[in-house]
């Protein structure tokens, strides 16, 4: 069993990380471990329409945001990886800081420490100098900053396809195989292609 951690911050386009748990929840090989903060409650409720708990209900174990405490705040919880999505830029400079205030951040330090995969589907734009240093400070401490863009060359019919490939792509980033929910170039066997 893999476990992988699932970060949904603050930050717009809180359907990508509903929709990776759902992606998870339909691997019978993945274990998955969740952490929403506050401001990610809102969005979720603002864009989705949804109740934060529904959305924790997805995930095999799902724990308080200031409960620094728990499980996948230490370096002995055995996990594959973990995927922040979405991952505003108030998550990503903490992150980028070691500024580990809440378990999201925590989690995601502990990630980085022990070596294992981290990838931050962050979500601003534009950006300034101080986002773009935050991002390389992730990138040398071995993250992968996996901004949620589009690939037009899977010719989506819709936004759910671009959805769908970005977090497929993503979750290959925190070492899950998408199996056939990511359209790869060249190939056309595709769950949603």
């Amino acid at each position: 069993m893999k476990r992988i951690i699932v970060g949904i911050s603050g930050a717009s386009g809180a359907v990508y990380g509903v929709r990776a748990l759902e992606m998870l929840k339909a691997m019978d090989d993945v274990e998955t471990h969740l952490v929403v903060t506050r401001a990610a409650e809102k969005t979720i409720h603002f864009e989705l329409s949804m109740d934060p708990m529904d959305v924790r209900r997805l995930a095999d174990a799902h724990y308080d945001v200031e409960d620094v405490g728990a499980a996948i705040a230490s370096g002995s919880f055995e996990a594959a990886g973990m995927l922040v999505a979405p991952c505003s830029v108030h998550s990503l400079a903490a992150i980028a800081n070691s500024l580990a205030d809440n378990l999201l951040v925590r989690a995601a330090d502990v990630t980085l420490k022990e070596r294992r995969r981290l990838a931050l589907m962050v979500r601003e734009s534009p950006l300034h100098l101080g986002h773009i240093r935050a991002m390389q400070g992730v990138t040398e401490m071995g993250g992968v900053i996996a901004p949620p863009v589009p690939a037009f060359y899977t010719r989506p019919g819709s936004l759910e396809d671009v959805i769908n490939q970005t977090v497929a792509r993503s979750l290959e980033l925190v070492g899950v195989d998408p199996g056939d929910y990511l359209k790869r170039w060249g190939q056309t066997n595709c769950r949603y292609c």
